[in-house]
């Protein structure tokens, strides 16, 4: 079970994190977890190209070791990275020390303060844990999240759930996986499109180097 739309009483839980942007301007963060992947990053590089977009990757690490050539196009199409642990590791199923251990070390390839932990699960320990290693990170969470993890979910439910859901300043959780690839490469053309044509920016979260 997940929550589309996270509701407003488990943000108002965490009010450090990151769950959407208030703006002044009409504007959406595209996010993409769990890359990068060979093919599908690629696909949606071309998809925010071609509609103006930028985005925000959170990464793994040992991905981004693997597939060095895809990361380094996320930066010259000048999009935002983040890191989301070496191994996707589960916070909530893991010793404390492997976990902040193994962000530690993706946190060598993936120099971003930005930070999503896997399925979202990150304990208020596990969270102190890190800001003690790394000061200024920041968690970023979403409050919209499009289910294309889903495979009982058809492509046209996937973007009809992103499109019902979406408000000005939102915080939208897409997957460069190959698990998500058929609802991803179904929704996001269309997502982009319902975005360009309301006139709302599309837009990376803006992030800083952190020193090790």
């Amino acid at each position: 079970m997940y929550w589309t739309r996270t509701p407003f009483w488990i943000k108002s839980m965490f009010p450090d994190w990151i769950w959407d942007v208030k703006e002044a301007q009409p504007a959406v963060y595209l996010t993409f977890d769990d890359g990068p992947h060979p093919e599908i990053t690629p696909f949606v590089l071309e998809q925010l190209r071609k509609y103006h977009a930028h985005a925000t990757f959170f990464c793994i690490g040992h991905r981004v070791v693997k597939y060095a050539d895809v990361y380094q196009q996320i930066f010259i199409e000048e999009h935002s990275i983040g890191n989301h642990t070496y191994d996707h590791l589960d916070g909530w199923n893991v010793p404390a020390q492997k976990y902040t251990d193994n962000v530690m070390l993706a946190a060598v390839h993936i120099n971003s303060h930005l930070f999503r932990p896997p399925y979202g699960h990150i304990t208020p320990w596990l969270y102190r844990k890190l800001k003690k290693q790394l000061p200024n990170i920041q968690v970023v969470m979403w409050n919209v999240l499009s289910g294309d993890f889903d495979t009982s979910l058809s492509p046209q439910v996937c973007a009809e759930k992103v499109l019902f859901k979406t408000r000005p300043g939102s915080v939208i959780v897409f997957h460069d996986s190959e698990k998500a690839r058929p609802r991803l490469e179904y929704a996001l053309p269309r997502v982009l499109a319902y975005f360009e044509k309301k006139g709302w920016a599309m837009k990376a979260l803006p992030y800083q180097k952190i020193n090790l």
